[in-house]
């Protein structure tokens, strides 16, 4: 984490991004031997909230649900759920130097440039830093196979996780999604019964529905509407699925195919996880 924190923060943003690429000999045998060792095992998490550091990452599609397992994950594990997307909406919504820009950039469906991923992951990482956070599970983060070379070289990534599912229910996802403009938490209004079809089976999804107190507060995201969701998702088939390869090839990939809801998929997950303990099942699951 201070290494990242660190390397983050240099006087240039070019000038970074060139050292972070800088790979040594060593370095790269002694993850390989790791990576050999430990391939095709899945993880040990009996005792998740144990005294090891777990530094996680979430791939998959725009909507498919990332921020809502990590988050969930996050609180099993005791470590800080970190998602990208959350820190360009917060700046959005500042009136910091790069929101103009940002507005600009995400309106139109495009991926925000690695110098000010950069930028906005270190001040994160930094504000943690100093509370005594260890460990992370990152959200939205990387994106392309630049960012997860540079990544990989200021630390270790024990474990990525894929989620996947039908582009037809993201999409609905995707425009189902409100957020209370009052306490910032997501929910979701759409009602899912996609059929099966081209040997895909059905599925159903029920809504997110806020509480009472944060009904009349809900609120769109600017930047989900149909053409943006799908831009998005043809943004990430073009740039950012190269990137479920890299951790393949690394044997650090976990594939999970999402049979449904919450209620459906978060027991499946933590069963791929091999997370066991019971009472803290039941504590992320409320």
């Amino acid at each position: 984490m201070a290494a990242i924190a660190r390397l983050l923060k240099p006087s240039s943003p070019s000038s970074s991004i060139s050292s972070f690429l800088k790979r040594s000999v060593s370095t790269t045998t002694a993850v390989a031997s790791e990576i050999e060792s430990q391939h095709h095992q899945r993880p040990n998490l009996s005792d998740p909230k144990g005294s090891r550091n777990f530094q996680w990452v979430f791939l998959g599609c725009p909507g498919v649900g990332k921020g809502t397992y990590a988050s969930r994950l996050s609180t099993l594990l005791g470590v800080p759920h970190i998602a990208t997307g959350d820190l360009v909406r917060a700046e959005l919504s500042s009136s910091g130097p790069l929101s103009r820009q940002l507005a600009e950039i995400v309106n139109q469906g495009k991926l925000v440039s690695d110098e000010i991923i950069f930028n906005l992951l270190s001040k994160r990482l930094e504000a943690g830093e100093a509370k005594g956070e260890s460990g992370f599970i990152l959200d939205g983060f990387p994106r392309t196979i630049r960012q997860a070379e540079i990544l990989d070289e200021v630390t270790e990534i024990d474990l990525v996780v894929n989620l996947k599912l039908r582009e037809d229910v993201l999409v609905e996802k995707c425009l189902g999604r409100r957020i209370c403009s009052q306490c910032g938490k997501g929910f979701n209004v759409a009602s899912i019964n996609a059929k099966a079809e081209n040997g895909r089976p059905g599925m159903s999804m029920a809504p997110l529905l806020p509480p009472s107190h944060c009904a009349s507060k809900l609120i769109t995201r600017a930047d989900d509407t149909e053409e943006v969701v799908k831009a998005r998702l043809h943004v990430y088939q073009e740039t950012s699925k190269p990137v479920e390869d890299f951790y393949r090839d690394q044997g650090k990939l976990m594939e999970f195919d999402l049979p449904g809801g919450i209620p459906e998929s978060w027991p499946k997950l933590l069963e791929a996880l091999n997370l066991d303990d019971h009472e803290d099942e039941r504590s992320a699951v409320a």
